[in-house]
């Protein structure tokens, strides 16, 4: 069964490929499933009904999904697709500790199959413009990245699995930070998740980032099976066409050698358990 659990449409403020190719390439490459995952960043972007100025980002509208035509367009896509490919609803929440009753509104609004949670921003400050690392030290914004996350899964249970969990690793500019100083806090993390019934992803676009391990890491992927982890879908995390379905395979690969048996798929906000 090939699936992938982490894809974005025009619906992103960072993509442009329109929901309907993205169905269609799905199902010309061979996908069984796919999960539509766009993002959600309150904090640092609005919403299209709030009545604030909508901003604009290297020509792209700098704001979260518009909820009532991604649900519609999903809908659609669904009756016409349904019967060559699986289309599950979901959404990316890039989740800060200050937005939790806003993430917790949007989530009781609408009937959701998946939800991804990911740390996006600290203080609403991005990774990838290096904002949140400046004026402070390697140890400083990793640990501050994964206190974040801590605070955020003890108090935010709308979720289904934390995505690319090590994600401040893509925006290091000064390496990887080693492992064994912050596992600490990622054993913290998996607790709490493992305790509520969330999973983690596999997150396959290491490798056009051009990172040397997965994401999250081998060593991320090794505890969370050690502590009794069983739910883990995988995603390309596509933008563009030549992004979709990537490395599904290897992913699957990676989790069979690490012991895993089984990946997720989700209907309703349930793991569905699939053998490897």
């Amino acid at each position: 069964m090939r699936v992938d659990y982490h894809v974005h449409s025009e619906f992103s403020d960072d993509s442009v490929y329109p929901m309907e190719a993205v169905a269609r390439d799905a199902i010309r490459m061979g996908l069984d499933e796919i999960c539509f995952t766009d993002h959600v960043d309150y904090g640092i972007k609005v919403d299209w009904d709030q009545g604030e100025t909508i901003r604009y980002r290297n020509g792209n509208p700098f704001a979260n999904v518009d909820y009532p035509r991604y649900m519609e367009k999903i809908g659609q896509l669904k009756k016409a697709y349904g019967d060559r490919i699986v289309i599950r609803t979901g959404m990316e929440f890039g989740v800060q500790t200050h937005t939790i009753p806003q993430f917790r509104r949007l989530y009781d609004r609408y009937a959701f199959d998946f939800i991804i949670l990911s740390i996006h921003q600290v203080e609403d400050k991005e990774f990838w413009t290096q904002d949140f690392q400046k004026g402070r030290t390697q140890k400083e914004y990793n640990e501050r990245y994964y206190e974040e996350m801590l605070a955020v899964v003890k108090s935010f249970k709308d979720y289904s699995v934390l995505g690319h969990m090590d994600l401040i690793t893509r925006y290091d500019l000064a390496g990887v930070y080693p492992f064994e100083k912050v596992r600490p806090m990622i054993e913290a993390i998996l607790k709490v998740a493992i305790g509520d019934g969330k999973g983690i992803e596999i997150n396959t676009s290491y490798h056009r980032y051009g990172l040397k391990d997965t994401t999250p890491s081998v060593d991320i992927l090794k505890l969370y099976r050690q502590m009794g982890g069983e739910i883990v879908t995988i995603g390309s995390d596509s933008h563009k066409p030549d992004q979709l379905g990537t490395y599904i395979q290897e992913a699957k690969d990676v989790l069979k050698s690490l012991g895993y048996k089984y990946f997720c798929t989700y209907e309703g906000m349930k793991p569905i358990y699939h053998d490897l």
